[in-house]
């Protein structure tokens, strides 16, 4: 074993000890973003070359701030994002939701389809749709000004900001003049019970964006909003698509019934086959 295997070794019992999810993985992640190359040739790198400030990240992820903080990048799909302090970092669970959008996008008898992200966060969702669907048009959505700006480097240097429009306002209320138009509205909402905040792992309750996380009692206050913005924004025919918390998915379908103009209402899983997302679809006319 060489030095860095071994220093690697060293950190994942630490990282175990400190109760991060993930030790043997974030210990390879930073060991690989300190020297410059990629998890699989950490063995590569000589004994002469190892990185004492590998031990800083370390002791930074052991106190729980988010590995990507710590690197400044998130992987989602096939993006690598620019993320750190006042940014929501994007999830796994979340490509699931957005693998389904772009595979409805694709089979829509439409030209150039027209999307919005509710609450974009670092712009994955966005961006992510853009680069798969090329003929989309993008509309990202955030209030907050950091995650914002995340966004908007992000977009920026995804080469697609062509197709991408970011929007500074209320998930509620914006973007305005599209209304009847959209062909898919997606978002990853706050759904985090408030109730729940002493079960929430740190990397997320102290670092995430609190107006990204939590949503009432029951985690469901922004959902029941955004029922009507799918009614505003969507064109007859129109999919919208939701991802929610473990144990919300029983509760969300009703929030958008049959009455209201909407079909087809459907819960989709995750990988750890977990009800993930809520899909709906406007009625035509």
């Amino acid at each position: 074993m060489n030095l860095v295997l071994d220093e690697v070794a060293r950190a994942t019992l630490r990282l175990a000890e400190a109760g991060v999810a993930s030790p043997r993985t974030d210990a390879e992640e930073l060991a690989a973003f300190v020297h410059g190359v990629r998890r699989g040739e950490l063995h590569s790198v000589a004994d002469g070359d190892f990185d004492a400030r590998y031990w800083e990240c370390v002791a930074r992820r052991a106190a729980r701030e988010p590995l990507q903080h710590i690197t400044g990048r998130a992987f989602f799909r096939y993006l690598e994002l620019r993320v750190g302090p006042g940014v929501f970092v994007p999830r796994p669970e979340t490509e699931i939701m957005v693998s389904w959008a772009i595979d409805v996008l694709r089979a829509m008898d439409v030209a150039d389809p027209l999307v919005v992200d509710l609450g974009t966060g670092s712009g994955a969702i966005a961006i992510s749709i853009a680069q798969e669907v090329p003929r989309s048009r993008v509309h990202a959505v955030e209030l907050d000004d950091k995650a914002l700006a995340w966004a908007g480097r992000n977009i920026e240097e995804s080469g697609h900001a062509d197709r991408i429009t970011a929007h500074h306002g209320d998930m509620r209320t914006s973007p305005a003049g599209l209304d009847g138009g959209v062909d898919l509205l997606i978002t990853n909402p706050p759904y985090v019970p408030t109730d729940d905040a002493g079960r929430i792992p740190p990397e997320v309750r102290d670092h995430d964006p609190a107006p990204a996380l939590w949503s009432g009692a029951d985690g469901l206050d922004m959902i029941r909003e955004l029922e009507a913005v799918g009614r505003r924004l969507l064109r007859p025919g129109g999919f919208m698509a939701i991802e929610h918390g473990d144990g919300q998915g029983i509760d969300i379908p009703r929030l958008f019934p049959e009455k209201l103009g909407w079909r087809d209402v459907l819960n989709h899983k995750d990988l750890a086959h977990r009800d993930r997302f809520v899909v709906a679809r406007r009625a035509e006319d």
